[in-house]
């Protein structure tokens, strides 16, 4: 599974959808460390990016959107349309992340078609 062939659009640029084969998800869980939930807390007391917290968020959306790629490629999908993130927090400090969209087939287009035609 290719992850440039993903898309938040229902289209892929260059591509035919020649078959859907319905959602696909991938979800994780995750919670703050102590350490890094003081960590975190000195950050605030500077201002501006809370980094250990960004790099969380970060990572924890990236595994989200593997396992759906992974979820994707087991339906026997190519592509992926309609790609979203969606968060929930469970209890205090611990939060569910889901990535989902749509499993397709997608062929490219035909670029010679037009240049084989007179």
């Amino acid at each position: 599974m290719n992850a440039d062939l993903t898309s938040t659009s229902f289209s892929l640029p260059g591509y035919r959808i020649v078959q859907t084969l319905g959602v696909v998800r991938g979800v994780t869980v995750r919670s703050r460390s102590l350490i890094g939930t003081i960590g975190a807390k000195i950050e605030t007391l500077f201002g501006g990016q809370i980094a250990m917290l960004t790099n969380l968020c970060e990572r924890t959306r990236e595994d989200a959107f593997d396992i759906m790629l992974a979820h994707a490629q087991h339906e026997g999908a190519n592509a992926v349309v309609g790609v979203r993130y969606d968060a929930t927090e469970i209890m205090s400090g611990v939060t569910e992340v889901l990535c989902y969209g749509t499993a397709v087939i997608v062929e490219p287009l035909d670029r010679n078609t037009e240049d084989s035609v007179g």
